[in-house]
């Protein structure tokens, strides 16, 4: 079963189950869906979501930051149970070490020597590890890797 058609399933699943808070967080990554698909003309492939899931995820986590800095917990547990949603679509991720040892050796792959050599790294990596990884420890290893 395809992503899209995996989340339609769970909001019919929530719209029966009553649970609002699953159905609104639902909906919205559909009318991202939506909008992605109507702005750029095309059909979303499962690689696609997941990049979507992984915007809207960091969007709550910078919303949470902001809320538990301005005292507002009620804010902010509402945005950690919206990221609990939206993480159930991940795939699973890779550990740490598994990271760095994949970052080493797209250096390695790439000959790359030093922090100028970055961005040919980071694109690397993100064709790689995409959906796969948490991009900033993606990040932070090849800094490490190319800092020696």
């Amino acid at each position: 079963m395809s992503l899209k058609a995996q989340i339609t399933e769970d909001m019919k699943t929530a719209m029966r189950a009553k649970d609002s808070a699953r159905l609104s967080t639902i909906r919205l990554l559909q009318a991202a869906m939506k909008q992605k698909e109507v702005d750029e003309r095309i059909e979303l492939d499962d690689a696609a979501i997941v990049a979507i899931i992984d915007k809207l995820i960091k969007q709550r986590k910078d919303s949470i930051s902001a809320f538990e800095s301005a005292g507002r917990q009620d804010l902010a547990d509402i945005e950690k149970t919206e990221m609990a949603v939206l993480q159930v679509y991940l795939p699973q991720r890779m550990s740490a070490e598994e990271v760095t040892a994949a970052v080493a050796a797209i250096v390695a792959e790439l000959g790359a020597s030093g922090p100028g050599d970055m961005g040919k790294v980071m694109g690397a990596v993100k064709a790689q590890l995409a959906g796969k990884a948490d991009m900033g420890q993606a990040s932070a290893a090849v800094k490490a890797a190319l800092n020696p």
